[in-house]
């Protein structure tokens, strides 16, 4: 059989702003439930931009790996707390294209890597190539660096930066090769270092920088880098010299922000914070900002769509309430727990990271049983997210609403927090609180997607939010705060704050002022389309990095 993408291919001309041949390089892709391989808001974002560049027509592909065991599945011990699981996965839409690329790892010269692919028509992408190193041939470790997303072996971690970055530049080479190399984020950084050999111009490399999460961004042994093969060579030790940072190390953020002709942060704040953390290396590129965005396509309800595109209310209403029992039904087969359409619904639903703060509305006990047993002013809330399965302290921040849960009818934490919950969680919330310490929030994508499905957010001014939130009129946003203070401190303001914004405004609006909510609902969708749709996220790409 022959296949048109073994080599550079699309089912329609690149339009001509879009001509430019793109590889765009990410370590994971949230594009569809059936594809489970992501662990959070980096796939959500790197899948709306696959979508938005297949709807643009675009000149790009995309290249990732493909996770045997994904991310990883959520279960429940017996007392209903987390538990993690590990299960193989099939995927029998991607096809083998035939192409496979041999990698330098440590001492074995030939890993074999293998690309799939996965068709523009399958869940309407440009196309993408997953590489795999469970291939006949290979050692037994060599095949089990592609078994888990975000492995927590770090020398395994190492080597699966070093099959995305060089096997997937090798598999773009095979292709026909690109115009434009794009690293989104730092894990697939030894794809600079090996195109940079090649002859690859600077002006053909740029990066995206996600966080200022210290954990985001990665920091690893020069020496002990440069035995794994990371390098694509071997360097000498003045080479080696040249790249460290810190006391012998390298930060794959700082060697990415040297190499690239430009870069980018994620939002307006995002880029000011990134550009104050690098300043002082020298050689670093500019960060511009590009704000993260997602598919409206993709994320918004249709029938959400037309009443709001008709400001029609009577509609709307009638969507969301059938949204919410929708969402219900999950909490009711999960918790056994009948929550009612009529209430007001709360919900936070991400990664469980500590800056997050999951468990913010908690930090009064007395205040938040206040909260949450008015019986003039009856509230429901749902908490969903996925923990880093080694992460202990957000697997027990996880566990503590759980615990904290299960004796209030009127509070749920659900598990499975993949795309189609986090759809339905979007569609049948009211309001959608994002918590996370300032500056700490790149961008923060989930909020655009609730808010282009009527869910109203109450949030930090972090991330996006600065860049769309009208308070009082789009969204509620917590008073600003100065970032330096000690985290016990910050919590303890952003706590009370939060608790006076539910009390005093955001509650008796919804029950008392229903109009004045409406106009709240509706501001928040005009608000978030087009402005942070990832059509004009994937425009900006070409017109500014590109």
């Amino acid at each position: 059989m022959e296949n048109k993408y073994n080599t550079w291919f699309h089912p329609y001309k690149p339009a001509t702003k879009y001509k430019k041949k793109v590889a765009y390089f990410s370590m994971e892709y949230g594009i569809d439930q059936s594809f489970n391989i992501y662990s959070g808001g980096l796939g959500f974002l790197a899948g709306s931009h696959m979508r938005s560049a297949f709807e643009l027509k675009q000149n790009m592909i995309g290249i990732g790996m493909l996770w045997k065991y994904g991310y990883y599945d959520q279960a429940r011990n017996e007392d209903q707390t987390l538990r993690t699981e590990f299960n193989e996965k099939h995927f029998d839409f991607l096809e083998d294209t035939g192409i496979e690329v041999e990698v330098k790892l440590h001492d074995n010269p030939h890993v074999k890597v293998r690309a799939y692919v996965l068709k523009p028509e399958i869940f309407g992408t440009v196309p993408m190539y997953f590489l795999s190193t469970d291939v006949e041939g290979n050692d037994h470790l060599s095949r089990t660096i592609t078994n888990h997303l975000y492995d927590n072996n770090p020398v395994t971690r190492i080597s699966q930066s070093i099959i995305l970055g060089i096997g997937g530049a090798k598999v773009v080479e095979a292709l026909g090769g690109a115009d434009t190399y794009h690293l989104n984020e730092g894990h697939a950084l030894p794809a600079f270092y090996y195109l940079r050999d090649l002859g690859v111009k600077k002006s053909q490399m740029v990066f995206t920088t996600h966080t200022p999460e210290k954990a985001g961004n990665e920091e690893r042994d020069a020496r002990h880098l440069n035995r794994c093969g990371f390098f694509g060579r071997s360097l000498s030790e003045q080479e080696l010299q040249k790249e460290m940072v810190n006391d012998g190390m390298i930060n794959y953020t700082i060697s990415a922000l040297r190499m690239a002709k430009i870069a980018n942060g994620v939002s307006k704040l995002h880029a000011k914070v990134a550009t104050d953390m690098w300043k002082d290396y020298e050689g670093v590129s500019k960060i511009i900002p590009i704000t993260n965005a997602q598919n409206q396509k993709f994320w918004q309800d249709a029938s959400i769509k037309k009443a709001w595109s008709k400001k029609q209310v009577k509609a709307y209403k009638t969507r969301k309430t059938a949204l919410k029992k929708d969402l219900f039904e999950e909490v009711y087969k999960q918790t056994g727990k009948t929550f009612d359409p009529k209430v007001l619904t709360f919900v936070w639903a991400r990664r469980f990271a500590g800056y997050k703060r999951a468990d913010l509305l908690l930090h009064d006990l007395e205040r938040f049983k206040r909260l949450i047993s008015n019986k003039k002013y009856p509230v429901q809330i749902i908490w969903a997210g996925k923990p880093y399965p080694f992460d202990y302290y957000a697997i027990d921040v996880f566990n503590h609403l759980v615990n904290h849960s299960k004796t209030e009818n009127n509070l749920a934490v659900l598990i499975g927090y993949e795309i189609d919950l986090s759809k339905r969680l979007k569609c049948g919330s009211d309001v959608w609180l994002n918590t996370p310490r300032i500056t700490r929030e790149a961008s923060g994508t989930s909020g655009m997607t609730a808010a282009m499905n009527g869910s109203v957010n109450v949030s930090t001014n972090d991330g996006w939010i600065p860049e769309f939130a009208k308070d009082g009129k789009n969204s509620f946003v917590l008073p600003a705060l100065d970032h330096t203070l000690p985290v016990w401190d910050q919590d303890n303001i952003d706590a009370n704050n939060l608790y006076e914004i539910l009390e005093d405004k955001v509650i008796p609006t919804y029950y008392d002022e229903p109009k004045k909510w409406q106009d709240i609902v509706f501001n928040g969708i005009d608000g978030v389309i087009p402005e942070f749709t990832s059509q004009r996220m994937a425009d900006e790409y070409y017109q500014k990095l590109f």
